[in-house]
């Protein structure tokens, strides 16, 4: 028991120190005009770490947990962290267009202001939308998820202080 305690506390500060590095990821993003090559790499460090920080305890030590457990507490968690995943194919559906359409016109090396990404792609803002959504998605599904599984580590390990 002691063991699990001491997996489940090292796998939720994990996945609780990824937000930081999205959110942080998210201002380096928001924060630029224009967004240069670098400025791309430099918000997606962020986000690869965040992603890893949730990913590993995810893949590593709830998954295969799940199946042992599967409550209804614990199949509402699991269904919020995988439409968070979801949300997230859903933004790389956007995603990848925008940067080959970016890169094709050289925007990340050369940005021009006076080009509107709008107007470098027919479907640029169909694939922004999907970017968005699946971006908010993500967010929205992934608090609520981290909302359970803080819940659920309360209820499992109640002599541990929250």
């Amino acid at each position: 028991m002691v063991e699990d305690v001491a997996v489940a506390t090292v796998a939720g500060l994990l996945v609780t120190l990824s937000f930081p590095f999205y959110i942080y990821g998210a201002w380096i993003i928001i924060e630029a005009e224009p967004v240069t090559w670098g400025v791309l790499r430099h918000h997606l460090s962020y986000i690869f770490v965040g992603l890893t920080l949730n990913t590993v305890p995810v893949a590593v030590w709830m998954i295969p947990r799940l199946f042992e457990q599967l409550g209804g507490f614990a199949a509402l968690h699991a269904f919020f962290g995988v439409q968070a995943y979801a949300f997230l194919a859903f933004a790389l559906t956007g995603i990848v267009p925008i940067l080959r359409a970016k890169r094709e016109y050289n925007l990340y090396h050369d940005p021009d202001r006076d080009v509107d990404l709008d107007e470098i792609h027919e479907n640029m803002g169909a694939w922004r939308m999907r970017l968005r959504a699946g971006v908010i998605g993500y967010v929205v599904c992934w608090l609520v998820a981290w909302v359970l599984g803080v819940i659920r580590y309360a209820m499992r390990y109640p002599e541990i202080p929250v």
